[in-house]
């Protein structure tokens, strides 16, 4: 809208409680709804006495929240109102939905406080959900791996049948995990949340003369109770040699009370062994979590 002079300057507008005059008083307390209240200036203020406008600074001051006449007031006198007119350069509460973006600076955030480590997972951020502004917990965005773990089998073996003893998770210096670890009991992993996990069985060993092979299996429970193979690996040779032999497969952890999985070796003949150590990695196994289920 086009205007003749000086365009209407819109400030934080406010209209003080009523005063009650005392007889033989001149300062009075300013409150808008009943709580005192600071005018700008002098000059960013409207009293009106007696049904007059009186002059700021000439028919009165002001200081912090009180009000006073340049004299004393007496009975008949009447305090007709008192407007505050706020910050002129002031908007003061923009009115719900008068924001726009255009209204908004590009650089709204910068110079704000920086986050300087990892969010918390109730830590929030804004999204467009299909054109709708909404907040979201970090927990349901996060990315990137939360879990790796690495265990291995401290000692060789020569027997065949389920890997149930000698495992340890790898803890030579240098080496760690990462998130919450698997636990094992008896050769059974337990996975530490739900998810989707690469696992992987490394088997090294050793095979006698002869032609002798050395089969490995992945063995997978989705209820606790039954095991199913869902991977196999195998190395031989007709000559006293050793072998690496990897399998790897994704598992849906679904229920971590339910799903869990363990290791087994066979056809393991007389020289030949599965190999393993306490301070290197040989037959290792990894669990690496790669996203949600």
């Amino acid at each position: 809208m086009a205007y003749i002079g000086k365009e209407p300057i819109v400030g934080n507008f406010q209209k003080c409680d009523a005063i009650t005059v005392v007889n033989g008083q001149a300062a009075y307390t300013l409150q808008v709804s009943s709580t005192n209240v600071v005018p700008e200036s002098v000059n960013h203020m409207l009293v009106s006495l007696n049904g007059i406008l009186q002059a700021p600074t000439t028919s009165f001051t002001v200081s912090g929240s009180t009000l006073t006449f340049v004299s004393n007031l007496a009975t008949g006198d009447v305090i007709d109102f008192v407007i505050l007119l706020g910050n002129v350069l002031d908007l003061g509460t923009p009115s719900d939905a008068t924001v726009t973006n255009a209204k908004l600076a590009q650089d709204i955030i910068s110079g704000e406080t920086a986050l300087a480590s990892t969010p918390a997972d109730t830590d929030e951020f804004l999204v467009s959900d299909a054109g709708t502004l909404k907040r979201i917990d970090y927990s349901l965005i996060k990315g990137g791996i939360t879990v790796a773990d690495n265990w291995r089998l401290t000692a060789s073996l020569t027997s065949n049948g389920d890997i149930t003893s000698n495992l340890e998770r790898v803890d030579t210096s240098g080496q760690g995990y990462l998130g919450s670890a698997m636990s094992e009991s008896s050769g059974i992993f337990t996975f530490p949340s739900t998810g989707i996990y690469q696992v992987s069985y490394f088997m090294v060993g050793q095979t006698a003369s002869g032609g002798d092979g050395v089969t490995g299996h992945m063995l997978v429970t989705t209820n606790n109770s039954s095991y199913a193979e869902i991977c196999s690996g195998y190395f031989g040779s007709s000559d006293q040699k050793s072998h690496v032999s990897v399998l790897v497969s994704n598992v849906d952890v679904t229920d971590t009370a339910n799903v869990k999985v363990k290791f087994d070796v066979s056809s393991i003949a007389s020289g030949s062994s599965l190999s393993g150590g306490s301070t290197q990695n040989q037959t290792h196994f990894t669990f690496i979590r790669l996203g949600d289920t």
